[in-house]
């Protein structure tokens, strides 16, 4: 690998997210996306450029991987389970590839899937590549970030991780996701089907406990409505008051009987106080505010396509955060 040299991407995935990725690298010059692969097939032979509505750029989106065509790392931005996305890694990683994914659940997923982690981690050794899952969250603010700061602490009692958001600034697929606009029995329907909810804070959850070295008996995962008391109206819904404008989950972890993990995760449309914080209860106590908070957009492609180059120089293997080589901002 020579320093300095672009790194020539196949991003997998054409979808809101895809398209987001695909801007933002082309704002920067480290990364080229040189081939976008899609099986939808409305948008095979279609323009990337155009897709994503910024002109003509010669890069055609395909329904496979062109092996001629120069692939340093794949981008994989489509589905958020492993049982669906499990095939689509190892199809890539056979290909020789690296991968960083956006998949949640591909986080830390050794507690919850034992049997794809170790299938996707002896196929990327025997091919020698390492992939990841990572993203703004699951990822970076309610898990690597609280196990850094927990490097200053001489004795951690629990943590507490908070991250409250206004989603009327994130993309629409969001907004759906965290169900606003419904009514609080249409939210209960989705939510009790598993269609409805924030994916990712079992394995957030395992991944501090893994790194401060604590054993969960059990963890709880709740997930609750936002409800509006008055109406909002954005750009693109309008939601009357009594009906949802998001969700609040709740996840907690405990070792013999105690509870030490706490995330809260709050994302609603005219959500008033957007923030992301930290607690660690030890010695030190450490208290983190990021006011504003982070923007979740922004964030999870800057991440993806910064985790690009620390991929490239990590052990091969399914990996997480905690060991791959720092990523760090490489924009230009």
């Amino acid at each position: 690998m020579i320093e300095n040299q672009p790194i020539y991407a196949a991003l997998v995935g054409a979808g809101p997210l895809g398209i987001n990725l695909y801007k933002y690298a082309k704002q920067r010059h480290d990364i080229l996306i040189s081939q976008v692969i899609d099986i939808d097939p409305s948008l095979k032979g279609r323009d990337m450029g155009e897709h994503a509505g910024l002109g003509k750029s010669g890069v055609i989106i395909s329904d496979q991987l062109d092996k001629n065509n120069q692939v340093d790392v794949a981008i994989l931005a489509t589905v958020s389970d492993l049982p669906r996305i499990g095939p689509q890694i190892i199809s890539l990683v056979e290909a020789g590839l690296p991968v960083v994914s956006t998949c949640e659940e591909l986080f830390y997923p050794w507690d919850s899937n034992k049997e794809w982690s170790e299938t996707i981690d002896r196929a990327a050794k025997d091919k020698q590549v390492a992939v990841v899952g990572t993203g703004v969250n699951p990822g970076f603010l309610m898990d690597t970030l609280p196990a850094m700061l927990s490097a200053v602490c001489n004795h951690v009692d629990r943590i507490e991780v908070r991250r409250y958001q206004d989603a009327q600034f994130r993309r629409v697929p969001f907004q759906k996701k965290i169900g606003a606009g419904l009514s609080f029995e249409e939210f209960e329907r989705r939510k009790n089907e598993g269609s409805l909810r924030h994916v990712g804070l079992p394995e957030s959850m395992h991944f501090i406990a893994h790194q401060l070295g604590w054993h969960l008996e059990r963890t709880e995962d709740k997930i609750e409505p936002v409800i509006a008391d008055r109406t909002i109206q954005t750009e693109s819904l309008m939601i009357l008051s009594g009906q949802v404008t998001g969700v609040r989950q709740t996840g907690k972890a405990w070792v013999k009987g105690e509870e030490k993990i706490r995330l809260i995760f709050q994302a609603s449309v005219g959500e008033p106080d957007s923030y992301d914080e930290i607690e660690i209860f030890g010695t030190p106590h450490i208290r983190s505010r990021i006011m504003g908070g982070v923007n979740g957009d922004v964030a999870t492609c800057s991440i993806i396509l910064n985790a690009c180059h620390s991929i490239r120089k990590a052990m091969p293997g399914l990996r997480t955060m905690a060991d791959i080589p720092m990523i760090s901002s490489k924009g230009v």
